[in-house]
């Protein structure tokens, strides 16, 4: 053999033995990744060859499946009530993925999560029939409230506060999901990812805006807990007006002729004065403050429902003026109407907060379940007495004070308002805020938060009492019954 056909042999021997590395390391080490591919349109072929399982709200599916018409995915995704429980299921489209309980419940919805698999389908690797998920949302007042929001935008959320279920979760303006969940709905996925409102957004947990008044129920639990004040009786120590501290700007009550000089937390509540909130939280200081907020959940890194919602936030670094405005829900204290219900309902609870949570369990296709969410525990954030003092402050808020728009016949209602600014020195319409609670004589009990960030409302008339306390009066109505 020449020395040319010796190199030529070698050389096509080395690309054969390279060919064989490189599919063996596909074959064992990619294989999983290029599987999981997004782009990999087997796996969309294999999610829709069957009907779904199928999501579930007090024993009726609000999902299904639909056979397809030529193509190659076999079945799509459909809704009833589309808009009604967006916020809720999210959607499950052939091009463009899932979202919320479509999204973390995929595998178990389309038969590959291995919990579903006996033995004889782990060896055959046969798919299993799929399972359900169900939620812990009560129809009523899931209707409650969007009927409530209708063309406003804004969000609602309701919380058993016993319990930690959520028993409604709203976003408006809302979409259909039926209507990208096929191969050619690119139409109307562009239409929704264009529109400027983001109905797609879900603004019950997932855009955290400043909380406004509503946050001055943490504040006043930090002053009670911390000894600053031994009752929402005692009278507290705040100057009206009051000058932010180190500046000359004067922080404004809503009415002038509110009793808010010196007033109790309770009076302060009841016409929602920012003077002693804003004296309160310097008072207190910005690590006190925050401390109580993070137990009431602001500040979480992983706030699982199990969908993920957006961190609230209280700040950190501030001077003694700004601090001063996180006592009124401002500067850069941000909340979701998740986390302003949680806050009431751990009031309403006897100062423990239950962990929050929109499904019951996932069951298999025969009904066995394969997890349980319900009964995770509390853990407490205020005393009780605590607790007990804001419950009877929060009443007199809606008995006598702004929040009257809440009041319920045959219940037991307290409640926080909230008007945000929004703008540059607040150019724009603000934020409408109300968090709450009703306690029903039959041992019923429910936590609501509710924020219209807009409306048809004529600037003069945007207020927590006006927009907000409507909706949640309905959604506790619903909840009660």
């Amino acid at each position: 053999m020449n020395k040319t056909i010796r190199h030529t042999s070698v050389f096509v021997l080395l690309l054969v033995l390279a060919l064989l590395v490189r599919a063996t390391w596909v074959q064992f080490h990619d294989s999983k990744a290029l599987a999981d591919d997004k782009l990999n349109r087997r796996n969309a072929i294999e999610q829709y060859a069957y009907p779904l399982g199928d999501i579930i709200v007090a024993g009726d599916a609000v999902t299904g499946s639909k056979r397809t018409k030529g193509g190659d995915l076999a079945y799509k995704r459909t809704y009833k009530d589309g808009p009604l429980y967006s916020a809720v299921t999210g959607y499950s489209s052939q091009v463009y993925g899932a979202t919320q309980l479509e999204g973390i419940y995929k595998d178990l919805l389309d038969g590959t999560d291995n919990r579903l698999k006996n033995p004889l389908d782990t060896l055959t690797d046969k798919r299993a029939d799929p399972g359900e998920v169900l939620t812990t949302i009560d129809p009523a007042v899931q209707k409650a409230a969007y009927k409530a929001l209708g063309d406003k935008k804004g969000a609602a959320v309701a919380i058993d506060p016993k319990t930690g279920k959520i028993l409604g979760m709203v976003s408006t303006p809302s979409y259909d999901p039926s209507k990208i969940s096929g191969l050619t709905d690119g139409d109307a996925w562009k239409a929704l990812t264009s529109d400027e409102d983001k109905p797609m957004v879900n603004r019950a947990m997932r855009q955290p805006l400043p909380p406004g008044s509503t946050f001055k129920l943490v504040v006043a639990a930090a002053a009670l807990e911390d000894g600053l004040y031994g009752s929402v009786d005692e009278k507290t120590v705040s100057p009206n007006p009051y000058t932010l501290p180190g500046t000359r700007t004067v922080l404004k009550n809503e009415s002038s002729s509110a009793p808010c000089e010196n007033a109790t937390i309770r009076t302060a509540l009841q016409y929602s004065c920012n003077n002693v909130f804003a004296k309160m939280a310097v008072d207190l200081g910005q690590d006190k403050v925050k401390s109580q907020a993070e137990k009431f959940g602001f500040n979480a890194d992983k706030l699982d429902v199990p969908v993920r919602a957006s961190k609230s936030a209280y700040p950190s670094d501030m001077d003694k003026a700004q601090t001063a405005l996180t006592g009124i829900g401002q500067f850069d204290v941000t909340a979701t109407p998740l986390q302003m219900a949680m806050v009431s309902a751990a009031i309403a609870n006897g100062g423990e907060l239950a962990s929050p949570h929109m499904v019951s369990k996932v069951t298999d296709s025969d009904g066995n379940v394969l997890q349980d969410y319900d009964g995770d525990g509390a853990e407490r954030v205020v005393s009780s007495s605590t607790a007990e003092g804001l419950q009877s402050a929060m009443e007199t808020v809606v008995s006598k004070g702004t929040g009257t728009n809440a009041q319920i016949s045959g219940a037991t209602v307290g409640g926080k308002t909230g008007t945000a600014q929004h703008g540059e020195n607040n150019s724009k319409t603000p934020y409408a805020w109300f968090t709450s609670y009703a306690k029903g004589g039959d041992g019923k009990e429910v936590a609501v938060a509710v924020i219209v960030e807009s409306s048809d409302a004529s600037r003069s008339e945007v207020s927590g009492n006006g927009l907000a306390a409507p909706i949640a009066s309905a959604m506790m109505r619903a909840a009660l019954r």
